[in-house]
């Protein structure tokens, strides 16, 4: 129950990590990638924006449990997004640019099932 307590804290830590260094180190990162920056932008953002959700959830005392269900769909939809994304991109991106979208699909996809198998826990925690 412990780790569970904390998991929503997992969730903004990584995606404003994830979002920060994507949108501080776009460039760079699109040349190892062979990504476009915008894309990269674009999804530094959307992890921002998951990190201000994630937060605002761990940080409440009473967490409404829409809200949890919520988040735990929109990570599931933005790991179908990030592996349609890998799809589209995968004969001009690098093992790196590759790596990225579909490691960020794995950790989010997990992520948000957990949120789902343990939403009531969260919702309680």
């Amino acid at each position: 129950m412990h780790v569970i307590r904390h998991l929503l804290w997992v969730d903004c830590i990584a995606a404003a990590l994830a979002g920060t260094l994507l949108l501080a180190f776009d460039e760079p990162l699109s040349a190892l990638y062979a990504l476009p920056p915008s894309w990269l932008r674009l999804i530094g953002a959307i992890n921002l924006f998951y990190a201000c959700i994630s937060g605002s959830l761990a940080s409440r005392k009473r967490r409404p449990m829409t809200l949890i269900a919520a988040l735990s769909i929109a990570n599931g939809a933005w790991a179908i997004t990030c592996i349609g994304t890998a799809l589209a991109v995968a004969g001009t991106a690098t093992a790196f640019g590759m790596a990225q979208l579909l490691g960020e699909a794995t950790f989010v996809g997990g992520l948000g099932w957990l949120e789902w198998r343990w939403r009531e826990q969260l919702a309680k925690a």
